[in-house]
């Protein structure tokens, strides 16, 4: 009797396309509509909220800064927060980007460089340049964990929930053996490997429900830090919740009491300052016009 099959199997192609000896692999195509998300999104905001005095070339700059902030930022982020002991055996890793690895958290810090560069070239304020430049992230953040997906990457924890998934690169089987691989998972031998799809829970959460937050939010002039502020306590406050369902990277696990990761770690700082930047902003605000 065939198993009835449970959970589904996420194994994808990570070339996309191949031109030639040249391949382009999935993940940096999510990369490029990132960029591509923000040069648009920014240009529509430029143009229907004139309070921010932003004009396309500004948009422009920010983004071509802004790529360099994540791409570094990222890279560099990744090797010292979570792949430290292999930059140290093998330091020309860092450059390898296309085995994947990339720090949200080490590439917001690289964009807040390059903002902070944008302010100083522009002659606007950083609060000006972040402000402007925070709703468009999380559109970005959606597209890049699509790319996990995708890649089978950053899979979720062990859980037998019905949306529960079988990533590929999980179950122990060599990229080569698609076909045992296959027939393991039609016997139904591999539905104890079922895991949450937490790439799917980043996109929806600190992608795509945060995006509608910010642009909501920034509809009409706020107090300055505001906008910024609430990205860092959204981001942190979504990243944390999807910590309990995300499976902690193999190297580095629970770093204490079976349960703190890595991820919330870096979390729970963007949420205190997030929390902060907003009572200040506002505060700041209400003072001034009570004066």
């Amino acid at each position: 009797m065939q198993h009835a099959i449970k959970y589904p199997l996420i194994i994808f192609d990570p070339v996309a396309v191949s031109i030639g000896h040249m391949d382009i692999h999935w993940y940096g195509i999510m990369y490029l509509l990132a960029f591509l998300s923000f040069w648009a999104v920014g240009n529509m905001v430029a143009t229907r909220r004139p309070w921010w005095g932003w004009s396309k070339e500004d948009v422009s700059d920010s983004l071509f800064y802004g790529m360099l902030g994540v791409i570094l930022g990222g890279r560099i982020g990744y090797m010292l927060f979570y792949g430290f002991d292999l930059l140290l055996a093998e330091p020309l890793s860092i450059f390898r980007v296309w085995d994947g690895g990339m720090s949200f958290h080490g590439g917001l810090l690289g964009v807040i460089i390059a903002m902070a560069w944008i302010a100083r070239r522009s002659k606007k304020t950083f609060w000006q340049v972040a402000d402007f430049v925070a709703p468009m992230i999380p559109l970005g953040l959606a597209l890049g964990r699509l790319g996990n997906f995708i890649g089978g990457e950053l899979w979720g924890r062990l859980t037998d929930v019905p949306w529960a998934m079988i990533f590929a690169k999980s179950t122990g089987f060599s990229a080569g053996d698609t076909a045992a691989l296959n027939e393991a998972w039609r016997s139904g031998a591999l539905d104890h490997l079922a895991r949450h799809p937490s790439q799917l829970y980043q996109a929806g959460l600190e992608g795509l429900s945060l995006f509608f937050i910010l642009m909501w939010y920034s509809a009409k002039p706020r107090p300055a830090a505001a906008v910024s502020g609430l990205f860092l306590l959204g981001y942190g406050l979504f990243r944390l919740f999807v910590e309990f369902f995300r499976q902690p990277d193999e190297h580095l696990g629970f770093l204490a009491m079976q349960w703190l990761t890595m991820g919330m770690l870096l979390s729970l700082p963007m949420i205190a300052a997030g929390a902060i930047i907003m009572f200040f902003s506002h505060k700041s605000e209400s003072n001034r016009s009570k004066g």
